[in-house]
């Protein structure tokens, strides 16, 4: 219990130093306080994001690469020092293999759209694992059913871990392998080096969705080994509105422009127009240029407390959840994914005895409890664990053991309304 009571202490100290920075962790819902437990869906932005948005709006806003003008030059320098900063934080060789997008959706559409476009013919075979989120499906399908192409699917473990043996039968011969790199519904960290190794050996282009893994874990694409890859700013305390996919330089040179209009455009005549370069060419109209400075300061605060250190804080509390769990439940609840917290984010997918996951979202909501129900976007994957939706609760970096606490005493609540 000692030993338990120091871990707690410990995580406790973490959160303890940087909740005061998030505004909206001090207001009450329902007359509790707020317990925040949906971070993979949308994290909580710091004070330093939003006053950083607030300055710009207030001192610098102007559109970019336009105006010779002051304001004009400002916000161009502060929009591509975003993008910069961007590229140093993911490892990325040059900024201009950094495409801003609206988010890790549009992302992911642009490369399926743009690239499977150009390059996907009638039968050649698109492989998705079974654990994708519908960002990085969807887009996929559309492209398929314009170019001929099949989508098959990579299937996973019992214990929620992708299946490496159907790997390395099924990669071979494929044109794209698209996969997450961190689970939206099971956790699971996947082997995402070791399925990108593969690919690259047999030709195949890879595409990561790391919107789950970015704000978690440290990040270097050239390490990862990927073609491209995909993350937005609001699940790593910056604002809604802004995506990024990170590209090869050399395929992004090759693909066409995604959207037409303004910024994309080196000259346009009456016969037709020649493509900006990239990563211009990829961002047609005004940008979130405020969005992106709130992403640039969101990255410094995550660096000012260090991925590690966000890492193993998570670590701790999807550890202490786990044994809190049992000890409460028993056999009665059922958590999806690894077991074991090292090969999974800070997220904990469940069902409680027969409890509908909307049933308990409502009763823990009413104690000021908020956390995610439902299919989370990855019906292929509900469909593969036969359940029609799961109760999930996903830890950031401003979570404590005492949230846990609260989550726990609201679920014995749903248990005793339920007679679980």
């Amino acid at each position: 219990m000692d030993t338990l009571n120091d871990e707690t202490t410990e995580l406790d100290a973490f959160a303890d130093k940087v909740q005061s920075d998030f505004p909206i962790l001090s207001r009450q819902v329902h007359g509790h306080r707020l317990v925040y437990l949906d971070s993979a869906a949308s994290s909580q932005r710091p004070a330093q994001v939003i006053d950083a948005m607030d300055t710009y709006y207030r001192t610098t806003h102007a559109n970019v690469h336009r105006g010779a003008h002051t304001l004009g030059e400002e916000a161009t320098a502060a929009y591509e020092g975003g993008r910069a900063k961007v590229a140093q934080f993911i490892g990325s060789p040059s900024s201009s293999e950094i495409v801003f997008t609206k988010n890790a959706t549009e992302a992911l559409n642009l490369v399926a759209l743009a690239w499977g476009g150009q390059n996907l013919k009638a039968n050649d075979r698109i492989l998705l694992s079974t654990m994708e989120h519908h960002a990085n499906i969807v887009p996929w399908f559309m492209i398929a059913s314009r170019t001929g192409a099949t989508v098959e699917w990579l299937p996973i473990t019992d214990d929620g871990q992708i299946d490496m043996e159907a790997a390395e039968r099924m990669i071979p011969g494929a044109k794209v392998l698209g996969c997450t790199a961190v689970s939206n519904v099971l956790g699971t960290i996947t082997p995402i080096e070791d399925l990108c190794r593969l690919a690259k050996k047999h030709g195949v282009l890879s595409v990561v969705d790391a919107s789950q893994s970015v704000p978690h874990l440290s990040t270097d694409v050239q390490q990862i080994g990927c073609d491209f890859l995909a993350f937005t700013g609001h699940k790593m305390c910056g604002p809604t509105g802004i995506g990024v996919l990170w590209g090869r330089q050399d395929l992004l040179e090759s693909m066409p422009p995604f959207l037409g209009g303004g910024e994309m455009i080196k000259n346009v005549t009456f016969e037709g127009f020649e493509p900006n370069d990239v990563p211009w060419k990829f961002e047609a109209g005004t940008m979130p240029i405020a969005e992106v400075v709130g992403l640039a300061a969101a990255i410094d605060y995550l660096n000012n407390l260090g991925m590690d250190a966000i890492r193993a804080h998570e670590v701790g509390l999807v550890n202490y959840a786990f044994t809190s769990l049992s000890e409460a439940f028993g056999d009665k609840i059922r958590i999806f994914g690894p077991t074991n917290a090292q090969d999974r984010s800070g997220l904990i997918s469940f069902e409680l005895g027969d409890i509908h996951a909307h049933d308990i979202a409502t009763i823990l909501d009413a104690q000021g409890v908020a956390i995610r129900a439902g299919h989370h976007c990855a019906k292929p994957l509900m469909q593969t664990l036969d359940t029609a939706a799961t109760a999930r609760a996903s830890f950031y970096l401003y979570n404590t053991s005492a949230d846990v606490d609260v989550m726990i005493a609201a679920l014995k609540h749903a248990a005793e309304i339920f007679g679980i």
